[in-house]
């Protein structure tokens, strides 16, 4: 049982930025480029997670790559691959991401295309806007354009084959990347999915499940963490259990439950857990709902629970979402 103000790690990169804000409150110099936030663990001698929860600041575009899968990883000798989901929090006008390839391409073709560099124009570029969700499934060639800043959740792995780096003069992985490439377009014709009034499903997979979570100012509702789950506020304040949360805190919870007391501006989140089973039924309970669950265990009451799980469309602005 465990329930963690998660601790926020700052990775210098490339093509980061100085200004965080208001995204965290840590002050990083202005000389250094923070190109991701990761959050990990508060605990000392915890188990290591198997989601990576991650936040990305771009002011230049990061390299064109791909993720293997499992198994290939594996058969190099890591512990898993790369699939990934990203939330846009912030874009300046006009930003764009990369996923797959404008047109089928065969391997030799593939290969050469990231030999010569044309891979650059081989890409489907597409803008975003605030709110929009990015299914990354292993296998897909990507990319990230500037002036975005990304929630992401990921397989808690590094695995990374750049096939093009705007001239960084980083290494590229060219062998490896066109052994796990698909090379063609993407498929992001998937919607998100209202799940309650509060809970909206974005994406669900074998991997990991994303939900956004959106309580009403004043409001207590009970977050049932039954398996690895992280929560990333991206607007307003909240108590969770015993710790203030405010826009860009990130908390760790498992096996065990949270009760949220959302700010008087309410509050928005994402909520992240592992996908196995799909998502969860119970996973935010109104203290009414809890009572009756409450009653279903006493000996004399035998009172069903109240199912929170239902559809109703509910359209959401975003390149790829949910697979109920």
């Amino acid at each position: 049982m465990a329930i963690e103000h998660a601790r926020a790690h700052a990775v210098q990169k490339p093509w980061g930025v100085a200004d965080l804000r208001p995204w965290t409150r840590a002050n990083h110099g202005g000389s250094r480029l923070i190109g991701e936030i990761w959050y990990e663990r508060s605990g000392s001698g915890s188990l290591e997670p198997s989601l990576l929860l991650k936040l990305l600041f771009t002011s230049q575009p990061l390299s064109i790559q791909v993720h293997p899968d499992d198994a290939y990883a594996q058969s190099i000798g890591l512990a898993c691959g790369k699939t990934e989901a990203w939330y846009i929090l912030s874009a300046v006008p006009g930003a764009r991401i990369a996923l797959g390839l404008k047109e089928r391409l065969a391997s030799r073709q593939l290969r050469e295309a990231v030999n010569d560099g044309s891979i650059a124009g081989l890409v489907a570029w597409q803008t975003v806007l605030p709110g929009d969700v990015v299914f990354v499934p292993a296998g897909t060639i990507h990319a990230i354009g500037a002036g975005l800043v990304i929630a992401e959740i990921q397989q808690r792995s590094d695995a990374t084959f750049r096939m093009f780096d705007f001239d960084r003069k980083r290494d590229l992985h060219i062998v490896n990347a066109v052994a796990v490439a698909d090379p063609g377009p993407a498929d992001a014709s998937l919607k998100a999915r209202r799940l309650t009034d509060e809970r909206t499903l974005l994406v669900s997979n074998p991997h990991f499940v994303l939900e956004r979570i959106e309580l009403a100012p004043g409001s207590t509702n009970r977050l049932e963490a039954e398996r690895e789950t992280w929560l990333l506020i991206v607007s307003g304040s909240a108590r969770a259990g015993r710790l203030d949360v405010t826009t860009g805190d990130a908390v760790f919870a498992q096996s065990d439950g949270v009760d949220m007391h959302a700010g008087p501006e309410g509050m928005t989140s994402l909520v992240a857990y592992t996908g196995v089973g799909g998502p969860v039924r119970h996973l935010l309970r109104s203290p009414a709902h809890a009572s009756v669950a409450d009653a279903a265990a006493l000996p004399d009451g035998q009172v069903p629970t109240t199912s929170l799980l239902h559809t109703q469309a509910a359209p959401l602005h975003g390149l790829a979402g949910a697979t109920p």
